[in-house]
């Protein structure tokens, strides 16, 4: 069976495409990727083994009407290409994860009577789904809400948000070992995405008394990397200090360091929630402010509802009801076993197997 994936501009739509590409490929199915030749896929896709075509394709600025000109030019010369592709290499489905270039893949997949599979990480569809979500034979959502307007609600399925094995193989002995942080402490990761998050940054710094006081918690501050130097400039940590704080621009190790960790502070990104979830770790998240239709709040809601996590808005990093939230996470031992409990009920690191459990069937039909 040939699947071919597509997804590209951000690393949310990539890696739980790799995710779902590791366990096709452990049931004996080739995979073959469409992307961007300038997006993260053009990096990640292929460091994972995995067969990369490039197709161009790109927004638009509302305000700007020669870049709508543009976008569509694109997407039809890249669609062109892409049918004479999938004619070449004849696949069994194609699986799309969002990104302006699944949609000539998946039209052109459609025009050749190729089933195709959406996948929604977020709790509000982006534009790219919603355009294929129309005639696709399957609707995969890591929320329900998010395909509130599907018209046939028969083809939607909840999956979850697929989880990379690295993520979830990772030992705490592994990822303590890595740190340097002793079995029997306390770890708070502190985390904004791949890109950092200055807000967040900002008000764990001020934190850095009450947080030092605790004697046997250690901290690991991954700041993104252009936050690094005004973050150690703000904490102006002494050696001892150092090291029980932690700080790093950029972790690429993030299945060992996840598994070290006790509690985490965290953006509430499709990616980072549901490697958060797969682990069932104890967490405060605080969404993203200007996501588009807020979703990091919806994406957090329904996380935090289920008992899994505690929810801070943005705009409310700077009081001592954030401070007293940090507080309770770690000293209440009880509150974190609960939050763990609750994640583990979402069965977040089974949900590369249901989605593909869900391609292989629209494949063989």
């Amino acid at each position: 069976m040939l699947v071919v994936l597509s997804g590209g501009g951000t690393a949310g739509h990539i890696n739980p495409a790799l995710a779902l590409a590791e366990v096709l490929e452990e049931r004996g199915c080739q995979v073959k990727f469409a992307g961007t030749p300038q997006g993260v896929e053009a990096r990640l896709v292929p460091q994972a083994g995995i067969e990369f075509e490039p197709f161009e394709a790109a927004g638009f600025n509302r305000s700007h009407p020669l870049s709508l000109i543009r976008a569509l030019r694109l997407l039809s010369k890249s669609g062109k290409r892409a049918c004479a592709w999938l004619d070449e290499i004849k696949p069994d489905v194609v699986v799309g994860f969002g990104g302006y270039v699944s949609i000539p893949v998946g039209r052109a997949a459609e025009s050749k009577h190729i089933p195709v599979v959406i996948h929604e990480q977020n709790s509000v569809m982006g534009l790219t789904n919603k355009l294929l979500a129309k005639s696709a034979e399957k609707v995969c959502l890591t929320y329900a809400c998010a395909g509130q307007g599907i018209v046939d609600p028969s083809k939607v399925i909840v999956t979850g948000n697929p989880v990379r094995k690295g993520v979830l193989s990772s030992t705490r002995a592994e990822g303590r070992a890595m740190l340097g942080i002793p079995e029997d402490a306390l770890m708070l990761l502190v985390f904004g995405g791949s890109l950092g998050a200055r807000h967040i940054n900002q008000a764990l710094c001020a934190m850095k008394d009450k947080l030092l006081a605790y004697p046997n918690l250690y901290i690991v501050h991954i700041t993104g990397p252009k936050e690094y130097d005004a973050v150690v400039q703000d904490l102006a940590l002494s050696s001892d200090q150092a090291k029980r704080w932690i700080v790093m621009g950029y972790q690429d190790r993030m299945g060992e360091t996840m598994a070290a960790a006790d509690m985490i502070v965290s953006r509430a990104g499709a990616t980072s929630l549901a490697e958060i979830s797969a682990r069932a770790i104890p967490a405060i998240l605080v969404p993203f402010p200007h996501a588009t239709a807020d979703h990091q709040t919806t994406n957090a809601r329904a996380y935090v509802e289920a008992g899994c996590a505690s929810m801070m808005a943005d705009d409310s990093l700077d009081t001592p009801e954030f401070q007293a939230m940090v507080a309770q996470l770690i000293e209440n031992e009880s509150l974190r076993a609960s939050m763990h409990k609750a994640a583990l009920a979402h069965d977040t690191a089974n949900a590369a197997c249901r989605l593909a459990d869900v391609v292989m069937k629209t494949a063989q039909q």
